[in-house]
């Protein structure tokens, strides 16, 4: 399974690039971005995923604004070269590795399609590998991850709309990852659970006028951080002063903290608070005010149908949308939302996004069962 990478020296195991180094079925290779308007207005995200060992190739991109949310969805068998990344009218094109990258959905049945560019405004900030097992040994998640800050200059057309992407208002993140992490349909069998299973994640990147912070945390249903991510990053206007794929002035955190105040009846947050801990002690106390949000199953995490990893035929397109007001909260495929958030830290103001997800008990946050919401 020879292709044009095999002419790099750039393998890490004795077979071509394109044979994944693990026969792991949940194997996968991801592409990530979102992008919102500095007042709120809007947010999209975007994801295309690599699945070697099931053979599948899928992507979405959905936008939503105050009213409703709109999502394109597309997969197709895996092509043989790894540089291809193309799933019917969408592309991917990496017009410069770290720097720049063009994403298009051309007219299709969906009615939505756009034209859009990523210019890096940081360089790569590493986040460490995020290994979990569960007890017993099985190995659930094993993965390296890489975010990027950067701003989008296109236009996006859904529902007869259209809208104008502007660099200097639409902020926006790239995330890379890679490695291993449930996919597709379920692992069949095995014997049957000892406790109610979850997961507590959060991930804020955002945007100051001269600089950006990222901070990302799993945790146990205790509280306990098993992964935690904290780093204050440059920015610069121009990517060519970008000093590199990764940028020695980032200043790496020793730890980070937080305080989710929550909407009754949801796992979402009516307000958060994050700090930033500096290996000097120094703490960077940043507070988040929600503006919109953003359901993830538009771009495939939980949706029913349109699921990572999922065999759909050898090329397949579809469109959804839905009103944000008809939307159960404490639904299973709601539960996972980024939203826009207004970032406050000192006298500095920004603009981020805080994702959650959160499944299960989770005692900080007064959480006893599988899916029991926030009391008012």
């Amino acid at each position: 399974m020879l292709s044009r990478f095999d002419d790099y020296p750039i393998h890490q195991t004795p077979e071509p690039v394109a044979v994944p180094a693990t026969a792991d079925r949940n194997a996968y290779d991801r592409y990530w971005f979102n992008g919102y308007a500095g007042d709120g207005s809007f947010y999209f995200g975007i994801g295309m995923g690599l699945y070697p060992n099931l053979g599948i190739l899928d992507c979405g991109f959905s936008i939503v604004d105050p009213e409703e949310q709109h999502s394109f969805h597309a997969s197709r068998r895996r092509p043989t070269d790894p540089t291809d990344l193309n799933v019917g009218p969408f592309r991917i094109d990496v017009i410069e590795p770290m720097r720049r990258m063009r994403v298009v959905i051309d007219d299709n049945q969906t009615g939505i399609a756009c034209d859009l560019t990523f210019t890096a405004r940081t360089a790569c900030i590493e986040e460490g590998r995020q290994t979990l097992r569960a007890r017993g040994g099985k190995l659930i998640m094993d993965s390296t991850r890489f975010a990027q800050f950067g701003r989008w200059q296109g236009e996006i057309r859904y529902g007869r709309r259209s809208v104008r992407v502007d660099r200097e208002h639409v902020f926006g993140t790239k995330d890379r990852s890679w490695g291993v992490r449930p996919v597709g349909d379920p692992d069949p069998g095995g014997a049957p659970l000892t406790e109610i299973p979850g997961v507590y994640f959060l991930w804020s990147p955002v945007h100051w006028a001269k600089r950006c912070t990222h901070l990302g945390i799993f945790e146990e249903p205790s509280g306990h951080a098993w992964h935690m991510d904290g780093a204050i990053v440059p920015a610069y206007e121009d990517p060519a002063l970008i000093p590199g794929t990764e940028d020695p002035a980032i200043e790496y955190m020793s730890r980070v903290e937080r305080k989710i105040i929550y909407v009754p009846g949801t796992r979402r947050a009516a307000r958060a608070e994050t700090v930033l801990v500096g290996k000097d002690g120094r703490r960077h106390e940043i507070s988040l005010e929600p503006l919109l949000c953003f359901r993830m199953k538009g771009i495939g995490y939980m949706n029913s149908e349109w699921g990572h990893g999922r065999w759909k035929g050898d090329l397949a397109v579809g469109g959804e949308s839905w009103r944000n007001a008809d939307l159960d909260p404490m639904g299973i495929d709601n539960l996972h939302v980024q939203q826009v958030m207004r970032a406050r830290m000192g006298d500095e103001q920004g603009i981020g996004v805080l994702e959650q997800l959160c499944i299960g008990p989770h005692a900080p946050s007064g959480f006893e069962q599988l899916f029991d919401p926030a009391k008012g």
